[in-house]
């Protein structure tokens, strides 16, 4: 192999692993640069182009592209070049300035900018604006809701619940465990008009309430099944019942470790003596304000999608049993979630995030 055919050495710092990872794990940004900054993060650690090329699913020539662009012009290399036409209407100072004013400042009279308010700011064009926040993956309009944990074991507990997850102890089973209260058997008061060529399911946005139920829900995490109870309340005792629901599916040889939240009905005295009484069951709480740790909290997302929002249910009879038929059909195909994040991964993704919000200020 002659020296020109072997790939370029792609070091990074710091700084530019940072920017590359926040790059990668963007959900806004435009694909092709996501996908730009994954090669580059493969790239410095070691990958062959014929692997990332695999892996992000492009040629290996487009691949020792992009290493080799922004080995030349670092990161500002990901992005597409200017192709010709006619000359640009606004210079880079004035490019600059919009930027700075977008991400530094506030409309005085508005939460937030909008390209008709900062073209009017500007004396630049609506579309201008719009295709520079477009070049750059800028969105005002949008934002992201975050809360950080305030519990002081926060890094001990997410340790411990990613650690059962990324390695399962031997002849256990590992159960997510979560209840989700309110559902509600909402009935349309107009039937649905049905999905058609050209246009889309049409609901009526008014409802009859007929009352709610319970979904007490446990996630296996090692083949997805999910163990579930339809209740009326939500308290200490409706806990304790489906616990003894969990204790009947369950083979009595096996340990059960349980991934539950900081609700207080998950603490009652009487739950606790009922789990002192049975020694195969070790509880793992995740972090306050970490409902995103538990891995139930996804697939009640997902039957929320598919079985819940869009129906239409006379009687909360009615509703559990929607809710039961679906379980039963999800477990006969379902597959575990794939979990992949390391706790000092996490840990760093939350320093980036509390950097960036302590250089943030009105």
């Amino acid at each position: 192999m002659t020296a020109r055919n072997v790939a370029r050495e792609v070091v990074l710092d710091t700084e530019q692993r940072s920017q590359l990872e926040s790059l990668a794990a963007s959900r806004t940004l435009p694909h092709a640069l996501v996908s730009r900054a994954r090669i580059i993060l493969m790239a410095a650690d070691g990958m062959k182009n014929i692997a990332i090329a695999e892996e992000v699913g492009l040629t290996r020539l487009s691949v020792s592209k992009w290493r080799r662009r922004f080995i030349d012009q670092g990161i500002q290399g990901l992005h597409d070049e200017l192709r010709p036409g006619r000359p640009r209407s606004i210079d880079d100072d004035r490019i600059a300035a919009l930027l700075n004013k977008t991400l530094k400042k506030r409309p005085e009279d508005a939460t937030h900018w909008t390209t008709r308010l900062i073209a009017d700011e500007s004396g630049i064009s609506k579309s201008t604006v719009q295709r520079v926040w477009n070049a750059f993956g800028l969105q005002p309009h949008r934002h992201q809701s975050f809360k950080l944990s305030t519990d002081p074991f926060f890094i001990e507990k997410l340790r411990d619940v990613v650690g059962l997850y990324l390695n399962p102890p031997e002849n256990a089973v590992v159960l997510c465990v979560d209840e989700k209260s309110q559902c509600q058997a909402l009935e349309r008061t107009q039937p649905v008009l049905p999905m058609g060529l050209g246009y889309m399911e049409g609901i009526t946005h008014d409802y009859i309430r007929h009352g709610t139920t319970t979904l007490f829900a446990a996630l296996d995490i090692a083949n997805g099944k999910v163990i579930s109870r339809c209740q009326r309340r939500h308290r200490h005792q409706e806990f304790l019942r489906f616990l003894k629901h969990i204790e009947k599916n369950v083979p009595p040889e096996l340990d059960l470790h349980l991934v539950i939240d900081n609700y207080a009905t998950h603490k009652h005295p009487k739950v606790r003596t009922w789990l002192a009484q049975h020694p195969r069951y070790h509880v793992h709480f995740t972090p306050t304000y970490s409902s995103w740790l538990n891995q139930v909290e996804r697939w009640f997302a997902l039957i929320t999608q598919r079985a819940i929002r869009r129906g239409s249910f006379r009687s909360t009879k009615q509703l559990v049993s929607r809710i039961d038929h679906f379980v039963q059909n999800y477990n006969k195909k379902c597959r575990p979630f794939l979990w992949t994040a390391t706790a000092d991964s996490m840990l760093a993704k939350l320093e980036r995030l509390c950097i960036a919000i302590s250089g943030t200020g009105d």
